[in-house]
């Protein structure tokens, strides 16, 4: 989930509770004050009654209204306790409410209502005063106060959401930008990474680190890379000049087999430093995009040609060959291609059963080959990482590494899965 994201859905939810219970007590407050109201106003009629029955010396005329209703009831001397209530008004239909009679409900109908019970004594009897106003008016005022109140909350809600959408939004492009910077990092690009332009401390602050991160990883990267070519480099001409004087004894010299063997191991040391200086260079090559020499390469062709190259291989371990290719052309470098090719076929040569079974296919969209073995799957997370190799392995613990980053470099990828005693690699055009 989004940060902005986040935030506004904890901001709304904070929100939307404070404001339930701001309205909560809001509601409260204001049909505490209404209904104050009105009690004030029932206290008015029953003082209005106490002066009639004072000055008269009997109960004033019973009478009716659209909001209030009085009534006289005979009652044991003592027996009344004064008190507000909440009861029910009962509204009788007539013309001036406006309403019309119901068949079910002839005289009227019931409806919330506010009343005071109160006692009077008149011509030497006990009364009980049951004063009866409805609140019908008041619960409409409250409900509309209330309803007024919502919608300028969910107003207020609409507002501060496309607000904080809109000013977070703006707020946080710096840090967008720093990771559509950081994204597009490449430690061989020679491009720096540009300064985000923000008012903002912490944005500039995190510019400023990755900024400098990425200066420091460029210049060890350029220090490295210096270094494995200068290395690989200055290395090929002692080894030139170890095999040519190898070469040269192993031809003039009679050894014993002792010292035949000692040459031999001397021999073979030497040619896999050869090739694995030589596989260092090439990686370091392809890597830094050193080889520019692209053109459209007929796959198909070159597969034919250098499965004509490992034939006799082929045939001296005895392996069953099949394949079916398609026409497929790519635009990338033809040796790079060469040394692709090569170093799938030969990996399927040397980790093969003899008189195991090589399948090769080329399609419009992938080139797949596959081998029999008797090995355990191999690590297809470690397999494309320099100089891992299985123990039994003679190569340089390169070749898969070289192969990836040929594919990469003209947008293909190399995948690796383990299929029933088959080893699987894939090239997938793009």
């Amino acid at each position: 989930m989004k940060l902005l994201s986040k935030y506004n859905r904890v901001n709304l939810i904070t929100t939307i509770i404070v404001m339930l219970i701001t309205g909560i007590i809001y509601y409260q407050a204001i049909s505490w004050i209404l209904t104050g109201q009105k009690d004030k106003n029932l206290v008015v009629e029953e003082t209005e009654i106490f002066d009639y029955v004072k000055l008269n010396g009997h109960l004033p005329q019973t009478f009716e209204s659209n909001d209030q209703q009085i009534t006289f009831t005979p009652a044991a001397p003592g027996s009344v306790k004064r008190e507000f209530i909440n009861t029910e008004y009962f509204e009788r239909w007539n013309k001036e409410n406006g309403h019309k009679k119901h068949r079910n409900r002839a005289a009227g109908r019931y409806e919330s209502g506010r009343g005071l019970v109160s006692s009077v004594t008149a011509g030497g009897n006990y009364y009980k005063i049951l004063i009866i106003e409805s609140k019908v008016e008041t619960e409409d005022l409250i409900r509309l106060i209330f309803l007024i109140t919502i919608g300028v909350i969910l107003l207020l809600l609409l507002v501060l959401l496309i607000t904080n959408r809109l000013i977070l939004n703006r707020l946080w492009q710096p840090f967008y930008a720093i990771m559509s910077e950081l994204r597009l990092f490449n430690v061989a690009d020679t491009q720096e990474i540009a300064k985000v332009d923000t008012s903002i401390d912490e944005f500039k602050e995190l510019n400023n680190a990755v900024v400098d991160m990425a200066s420091r990883a460029k210049l060890d990267y350029k220090d490295l890379k210096v270094f494995t070519e200068n290395a690989s480099h200055e290395l090929l001409t002692p080894i030139a000049v170890i095999n040519s004087k190898l070469d040269t004894l192993i031809q003039t010299e009679n050894f014993s087999d002792r010292q035949s063997k000692l040459l031999n191991d001397l021999y073979s040391a030497v040619s896999r430093l050869n090739r694995l200086n030589q596989s260092l260079l090439l990686l370091v090559k392809i890597e830094n995009k050193l080889l520019h020499n692209r053109e459209q390469v007929n796959l198909r062709e070159m597969v034919e040609e250098m499965l004509m190259q490992f034939e006799e291989i082929f045939n001296g371990k005895g392996l069953n060959l099949t394949h079916t290719l398609d026409d497929k052309e790519i635009y990338a470098s033809r040796y790079l291609v060469e040394i692709l090719l090569s170093n799938l076929i030969s990996n399927a040569i040397r980790h093969n059963n003899i008189g195991g079974q090589v399948s090769i296919t080329l399609t419009n969209k992938s080139f797949i080959i596959k081998n029999t073995c008797d090995d355990e799957p191999l690590q297809d997370k470690k397999i494309f990482t320099r100089f891992h190799k299985s123990s039994n392995s003679e190569g340089s613990g390169l070749g898969l590494t070289i192969s990836r980053q040929i594919c990469e470099n003209f947008g293909a990828s190399l995948e690796y899965v383990f299929q029933q005693h088959f080893h699987v690699f894939i090239v997938t055009f793009n």
